[in-house]
C-alpha cells in the first residue's frame, strides 16, 4: 500500500471521515468532544489528528439503542429520541461501546447507519444481503427531524421500501424519492397559512421571527416573510438560530447567541414566530438562560412565543429543574391529535420488563428517575439504585408526558395506515389468483413497491373515531390544532387545545380560536397583548409613514379640515359629501343645516323690529308734514320733494323686510334693485334739495338771473334723471345676469348657505357706485353751502345727513365683503337702517321739533331774516 494515497482517495475518505466521524489523514483535523455539565458549560476533553491507515477498517460505531422483535411482516423505525456523544477516537482500536460517554446532538452518520442495518441480515451490517429466514421491512417509519427523512430516504428510496414520515419532512426536488414517501404531518403550506391568520385575527402586526439556519429554516423564512409582507405584518427582526449538530458547535455559537438575545430580548414586538425542529426547545432553554453565565444587560420581556408544529417539548438531563414558566401562555401549532382509548394506562404501566430486547427503556429510566442500576457507572454520580418500581406516572411532564401527543398520534395512524393497506393489497392479490402457501403469503418474495399504491388509497376510521386517508402527493388529509401552554410551578404543563387551522374549510372559516379558554402570559394580566410597532392611528386620523422604518411603523396626522377618516389605521382621510361636514373629532360626516337669516330668530327679528319703527316714524312724520303743509316751514321746504323724500325713506325701511326670510326667486329680483332704485329716489331728492337751498340764496341777489331757475321744475328733474339712470343701470341688471337663489355648499363649514347670488358682481357695485355718485356730490354742494344765513342753513343738516350716510356704506363695502351667509344679509339690512335713519334724522328732526314744540318759530317773518 502505497505511503500517500492518490487525491481521489483521498476525497473520498475524507468525506467518509465526516460521515463516520473518523480521522483517516494525518493532515486532515476533526474535533470529537464529550461534555462534563456543569451549568451551561461545556468542557471538550480530546481531540484526534492520527496518521491514516494506523488501524484497519471494522464495522461502524454499534447502535446502542435499538428494538427488534421477530415477525411475518416487519414495521421498521428510524427515530431520533435521544442525544448521544462520543469519546475520542484514538483509532487503536476497534470501534465499540465504550467510545459512547453522555447526551449529544444528531450525526447523520447514523442515520444512514441505520439505514443500512434494516437492509442488512440480523445483526451483521452487509447492506442488500438478507438470509432466507429474514425478511426486509414492508414500510419504515422515519422521524421526528427532516434530516432524518432525507438521510434515510437517500438509503431506502433505493429499495422501493415505503417510508412514512411523523415529524417534519425537508423540501424533496427528486420525484423518485417522493413516489416512496408517505407524509403524516399536515402540509406546512397550510402551517403558514395558519400563522398569517392567527397574527391578523389577533392583530399582531409587528412581530420577530427566529428560524434554524438549515434547508427547512430557509425555506420558511423564503415563504412567510413574503406573505405576511403582502398582508400588512412587518418585522422588528429575522433572528436565525444555529442548527447544532456537534457539542463543539455549541462554544462556536455563544457569542452569536449573545447578540441574538440582545436583539429579540430588546425587541419592542411582543410575538415571536419561532420556527425550529424537535431539539429546539432544548436550545431555546439554554438560550434564554445566557444572562445567568454572561454579561447581559438586557433581562428576558415578556414575549408570547408562537411555535411551529415541527417543535415539541424536549430536554437534556441538566435541564431537568430549570424554570418551564417561559412558555407560560405561549402558543404552538400541531399535527391534529385526540386522545387514544388506553394509551395513557398503557404508558403509565409501562415498566422495564415491559419488553426484552428494549435497549433504550434501561437509559431512560436512569435518566428520567435520576437512578442508576447496580452495574452502571452512572451510580457513583447519582447514588440511587433503579428498583424497577418506579411509577411513570409520578414524572412530571416536562420530564415524561403520558398523554396521547402529536408525533404518538401520528405513528399510531400511520401503522394502522400500513396495516390497511396491506389488508388491501393481499385482497387484491387473493382476487387475481395469487399462489398462496398454505393460506401464507411468501413474504420474502413479495414487491412490497406495490404497497405505495395502496398505501395513497387507503381510507379507515380509527379508534378515535377519524378518518385517516392520503392525499395523491402522500400527505395525510388532517388539520393543525393551536396550542396553547399552561405551565404549573411543579414542572407540569398541559396544553390545552384552543383552535384548528382547518385547510380544507372556506378561508374565512379557514381559523377558529376560541379566545376564552387561552391563558396569556402572566405579565400581561391576562389581556389579549398587543404587538404593533406603534399605536393605531385612531379615527379622525391619518397614518404617516416613518422614514427608514418597516411599513407598519408611523405617524398619526389629523385629517385637514374638511376631511374625515371613520376608521383605525387609514391611510388617507377622505372628503365628506356635498351637503355634509365632518364633526368635531373629524371621525363621522353630518349632514349641513340650511342657513338664512329668518324670521325666527332673535337677529331677523331685531332687524325687522328696527325696520318696522323707522318705517313707522316715518310714515308719523310724513303725517306730521301732510298735517302742517300749509305753514311756512312746510311751504319753504318745497312740500313735493319732502314728500318724496320720506315716501322714498318709508319705502326703504320696508325694502329692509325683502333681505330676511328664505331667499326666494322674486325676492333674490327685487331686494337689490328696489333698494337701489329707491334709495337713489331719497339721495336724488337730497341733491335737489341742496341744490334748490343754493340756487334761493343766489336769487336773492338783486339782478341775478340764478330766480328763473327756483321751482318744481328743477327739482323734478333733478329727481326724475337721477331715478332713471339708476332704473336702467338695474334693468340691464336684470335683462343679462338677474340674481337668483342659491346654495352655498363651501363658504361655512357646518351650514349650506341659503342666499341670493347677485348674478352679476359688477352690476350690484355700479348700483352701489352710482348711488356713491349722488351721495357725494350732495355732500359736497352741501358742505360749500354751509355757510349760507340761519334762514336757510337747511345744508348744514343735508351735510351732516350726507356725511352719516356716505360713511355708512364706505364702512359697508369691506364689512360685506368679509361675512359669509345670514352676516353679510345683516350687514347690508343694517346699512340701509342706518343710512335712512341718518337722512331721516338729521334732515326732519330739527323741522319736527319746531313744528311740534316750537311753534312761534314756525312763521314767515323768522324764516326769511337774514343773518347780521
Amino acid at each position: 500500500m502505497p505511503d500517500h494515497p492518490s487525491q481521489e482517495t483521498r476525497g473520498y475518505l475524507k468525506t467518509l471521515s465526516e460521515q463516520l466521524n473518523w480521522c483517516p489523514e494525518g493532515n486532515f483535523s476533526l474535533k470529537m468532544v464529550v461534555f462534563v455539565v456543569v451549568e451551561l458549560v461545556l468542557v471538550p476533553l480530546a481531540m484526534c489528528k492520527l496518521p491514516l491507515f494506523k488501524c484497519p477498517i471494522r464495522d461502524p460505531l454499534p447502535i446502542l439503542h435499538k428494538y427488534y422483535k421477530s415477525g411475518d411482516l416487519l414495521i421498521a423505525g428510524i427515530m431520533s429520541q435521544i442525544y448521544m456523544a462520543i469519546n475520542p477516537i484514538t483509532f487503536e482500536k476497534p470501534p465499540s461501546e465504550e467510545l459512547f460517554d453522555d447526551l449529544f446532538y444528531f450525526d447523520p452518520s447514523r442515520t444512514y447507519l441505520a439505514s443500512m442495518k434494516l437492509l442488512s441480515t440480523q445483526g451483521k451490517l452487509v447492506p442488500n444481503y438478507r438470509s432466507g429466514t429474514q425478511n426486509h421491512p414492508v414500510a419504515v417509519f422515519i422521524g421526528p427531524n427532516w434530516h432524518v427523512c432525507l438521510y434515510a430516504a437517500a438509503i431506502l428510496y433505493v429499495f422501493k421500501i415505503p417510508q412514512i414520515s411523523y415529524g417534519s419532512a425537508p423540501n424533496r426536488d427528486s420525484k423518485a424519492q417522493s413516489v416512496f414517501f408517505h407524509h403524516t404531518f399536515p402540509n406546512q403550506a397550510h402551517q403558514t397559512m395558519g400563522i398569517l391568520r392567527m397574527l391578523l385575527y389577533f392583530r399582531w402586526t409587528w412581530i420577530g421571527v427566529i428560524s434554524l439556519s438549515d434547508e427547512t429554516g430557509e425555506s420558511f423564512l423564503k415563504d412567510i416573510v413574503p406573505l405576511l409582507s403582502q398582508n400588512g405584518i412587518c418585522f422588528d427582526f429575522i433572528a436565525m438560530m444555529p442548527a447544532i449538530s456537534f457539542s463543539s458547535e455549541l462554544f462556536q455559537g455563544i457569542t452569536a447567541g449573545v447578540e441574538t438575545y440582545k436583539v429579540i430580548m430588546g425587541s419592542t414586538a411582543k410575538v415571536l414566530v419561532l420556527n425550529g425542529e424537535i431539539e429546539t426547545m432544548i436550545v431555546l432553554r439554554c438560550f434564554l438562560r445566557l444572562p445567568e453565565v454572561e454579561d447581559i444587560a438586557i433581562k428576558a420581556t415578556g414575549k408570547i412565543w408562537i411555535m411551529t408544529a415541527q417543535m415539541d417539548f424536549t430536554s437534556l438531563p441538566f435541564q431537568r429543574d430549570w424554570d418551564i414558566s417561559f412558555i407560560h401562555g405561549s402558543i404552538s401549532f400541531a399535527s391534529h391529535s385526540m386522545e387514544l382509548s388506553g394509551f395513557r394506562k398503557f404508558l403509565q404501566e409501562k415498566s422495564l420488563h415491559s419488553e426484552k430486547g428494549d435497549g433504550f427503556i434501561r437509559d431512560f429510566w436512569q435518566q428520567a428517575f435520576l437512578c442508576s442500576f447496580s452495574d452502571s457507572a452512572v451510580e457513583e454520580k447519582n447514588g440511587e439504585i433503579c428498583t424497577g418500581e418506579e411509577k411513570l406516572q409520578a414524572l412530571p411532564a416536562s420530564v415524561f408526558e403520558t398523554t396521547t401527543t402529536a408525533n404518538s398520534y401520528s405513528i399510531y395512524n400511520g401503522v394502522y395506515a400500513v396495516a390497511h393497506a396491506l389488508q388491501a393489497m393481499e385482497s387484491s392479490r387473493l382476487k387475481s389468483a395469487a399462489t398462496a402457501h398454505g393460506g401464507r403469503w411468501n413474504h420474502v418474495d413479495q414487491d412490497w413497491w406495490q404497497l405505495h399504491h395502496f398505501l395513497r388509497s387507503v381510507f379507515f376510521n380509527n379508534s378515535a373515531g377519524e378518518s385517516i386517508s392520503f392525499d395523491q402527493s402522500g400527505e395525510v388529509v388532517t388539520k393543525f390544532d393551536i396550542v396553547n401552554w399552561v405551565t404549573f410551578p411543579n414542572q407540569s404543563f398541559i396544553r390545552v387545545k384552543v383552535g384548528k387551522i382547518d385547510s380544507k374549510a372556506p378561508q374565512d372559516k379557514m381559523l377558529i380560536v376560541h379566545d376564552n379558554d387561552i391563558v396569556w402570559p402572566t405579565m400581561f394580566n391576562q389581556v389579549q397583548p398587543l404587538s404593533v410597532c406603534n399605536e393605531k392611528c385612531p379615527a379622525g386620523y391619518r397614518k404617516r409613514k416613518k422614514e427608514g422604518k418597516p411599513f407598519c411603523c408611523y405617524d398619526c396626522l389629523a385629517c385637514p379640515l374638511g376631511k374625515i377618516s371613520n376608521e383605525i389605521d387609514m391611510n388617507e382621510c377622505s372628503q365628506c359629501l356635498e351637503g355634509q361636514y365632518p364633526n368635531k373629532d373629524q371621525t363621522l360626516c353630518l349632514p349641513k343645516e340650511t342657513s338664512f337669516l329668518s324670521y325666527g330668530e332673535t337677529l331677523g327679528i331685531s332687524l325687522a323690529t328696527v325696520a318696522l319703527s323707522f318705517s313707522f316714524i316715518t310714515a308719523l312724520v310724513l303725517g306730521i308734514f301732510i298735517k302742517h303743509q300749509d305753514t311756512p316751514l312746510v311751504k319753504a321746504n318745497n312740500r313735493d320733494l319732502t314728500y318724496t323724500l320720506l315716501t322714498s325713506l318709508l319705502l326703504s325701511f320696508i325694502s329692509a323686510l325683502l333681505f330676511i326670510g328664505e331667499p326666494k326667486k322674486m325676492t333674490c329680483l327685487l331686494r337689490q334693485t328696489a333698494f337701489g332704485i329707491i334709495f337713489s329716489v331719497a339721495v336724488s331728492c337730497v341733491l335737489a334739495k341742496t341744490v334748490i337751498v343754493v340756487l334761493a340764496f343766489m336769487a336773492t341777489k338783486p339782478g341775478s338771473r340764478m330766480r328763473r331757475f327756483v321751482g318744481k321744475k328743477l327739482s323734478n328733474s333733478i329727481v326724475l334723471a337721477c331715478s332713471l339712470v339708476q332704473a336702467a343701470i338695474c334693468t340691464v341688471w336684470l335683462a343679462t345676469s338677474p340674481p337668483f337663489p342659491a346654495l352655498d355648499m363651501n363658504s361655512m363649514t357646518d351650514k349650506i348657505l341659503i342666499e341670493c347670488n347677485e348674478g352679476s358682481v359688477t352690476m350690484f357695485y355700479c348700483v352701489l357706485g352710482f348711488l356713491g355718485f349722488l351721495a357725494l356730490i350732495s355732500f359736497t354742494v352741501a358742505f360749500f353751502a354751509r355757510k349760507l344765513p340761519d334762514s336757510f342753513n337747511e345744508a348744514k343738516f343735508i351735510t351732516f345727513s350726507m356725511l352719516v350716510f356716505c360713511s355708512v356704506w364706505v364702512s359697508f363695502v369691506p364689512t360685506y365683503l368679509s361675512t359669509k351667509g345670514k352676516s353679510m344679509v345683516a350687514v347690508e339690512i343694517f346699512s340701509i337702517l342706518a343710512s335712512s335713519a341718518g337722512l331721516l334724522g338729521c334732515i326732519f328732526s330739527p323741522k319736527c321739533y319746531i313744528i311740534l314744540l316750537r311753534p312761534e318759530l314756525n312763521r314767515r317773518g323768522y324764516l326769511i331774516k337774514t343773518k347780521n
